[in-house]
């Protein structure tokens, strides 16, 4: 047993790997962007205040889907937004860089989904819509 504990104490300490985040319809997330992925992710009330680095996803059934995104940190972001159809299906979907200190983005699609998955964040140029 001695002689697995360095590894066991390397896997303990390799970094966490960030993968894309499923927001569900009614769904509120609050996530941080490491290697351009969403990491520590924690669903929480839409009331929830941000800590400085974090930003909020919110899936709304509101005359189609309508998400809401707020971004706490320093940096403009582009990202990918794939949409989940009801049946599982997923499918590409137009977004919009999401704007820096604390500042709300609206996405909106006319029909209802599932859920929205957000992927591949990326700095964008500061004051940039849709890229």
């Amino acid at each position: 047993m001695m002689r697995f504990l360095p590894l066991i104490a390397l896997v303990m300490a390799a970094p966490v790997t960030a993968k894309p985040l499923t927001v569900h319809m009614g769904e509120t997330w609050v996530f941080t962007v490491v290697h351009g992925q969403p990491a520590d992710a924690r669903k929480v009330l839409p009331a929830t205040k941000l800590a400085a680095s974090e930003i909020k996803v919110s899936v709304q059934p509101l005359m189609g889907t309508t998400m809401t995104l707020t971004n706490n940190s320093k940096f403009d972001y582009a990202y990918r937004a794939t949409l989940i159809i009801p049946g599982g299906k997923a499918g590409p979907a137009k977004s919009c860089a999401v704007p820096a200190k604390g500042r709300l983005a609206i996405e909106h699609w006319p029909r209802p989904v599932a859920a929205v998955r957000l992927s591949d964040f990326r700095p964008a140029p500061a004051g940039s819509l849709c890229p």
